[in-house]
């Protein structure tokens, strides 16, 4: 049977939700490569009036950097337009009086520079890359094990990505390793979680209705926004197989 959803989504369609790293670009060695057709779609949007934000689990290095490279790469794209979970997770620790100890990539702990890390009491895990050790993991593992009332949060909860190289082994490989060593579940925080796709919408003003989200992966892109009431569609670019 056809989808009939469509067309009624082109007609009140207000706001246009796109990821970055394999929808746009690949990233990789010297700041990646720009996605074919990649800059010109993003013109094109903005030009349509249509609003746009880009909603993204990078953390492997912090807002004003990745947005200036994507700028090098020829990107119309703002700070104030990027939604990605380090942000959303200082806020969260804040709120709730958590101190992380912190598992993330070198070029991501700018983003916590005003969270106090002594004595934690939770912990942040990062697409950390080569920090992805048996020490490093073993050191976040004895945080929680020792805690009453452990709390981890992870930046994402991907599989998987893609780089100019080659697949890549995303943070959800080593949250899942925790949650089994600690028989505890992780906070996530980035996509898909409905909170983080919800400040998008609330950046916006938009209803779940009126917006579009855009991107590579079909769990937690395409299926996160679905589960919000926000039309997904699958780019075959990326991680896409």
């Amino acid at each position: 049977m056809a989808d009939t959803s469509w067309p009624t989504c082109s007609r009140i369609l207000k706001g246009v939700i796109l990821d970055l790293c394999g929808v746009l670009y690949d990233s990789g060695e010297g700041g990646g490569v720009a996605i074919p057709g990649s800059v010109e779609a993003v013109k094109k949007l903005k030009a349509s009036g249509l609003q746009v934000r880009f909603c993204t689990n990078e953390t492997q290095d912090a807002r004003p950097s990745f947005v200036a490279k994507l700028q090098r790469l020829g990107f119309d794209i703002a700070v104030s337009e990027v939604f990605s979970p380090a942000p959303a997770s200082v806020a969260v620790l804040k709120d709730r009086g958590l101190r992380p100890h912190l598992l993330v990539h070198d070029a991501l702990f700018p983003e916590f520079d005003n969270v106090d890390t002594n004595n934690p009491n939770c912990v942040v895990i990062g697409d950390a890359a080569e920090k992805f050790t048996y020490q490093n993991l073993n050191e976040a593992f004895r945080v929680l094990i020792e805690l009453e009332k452990p709390v981890l949060f992870s930046l994402g909860q991907g599989r998987y990505y893609k780089e100019t190289d080659g697949l890549k082994l995303d943070v959800g490989v080593f949250m899942k390793a925790l949650e089994y060593a600690c028989d505890l579940k992780a906070e996530v925080i980035g996509k898909p979680s409905p909170v983080f796709f919800q400040s998008v919408l609330n950046d916006m003003g938009l209803q779940p209705r009126e917006a579009l989200m855009i991107g590579d992966d079909l769990v937690n892109d395409v299926g996160g926004a679905q589960r919000c009431g926000i039309q997904g569609i699958q780019v075959r670019t990326g991680k896409y197989r």
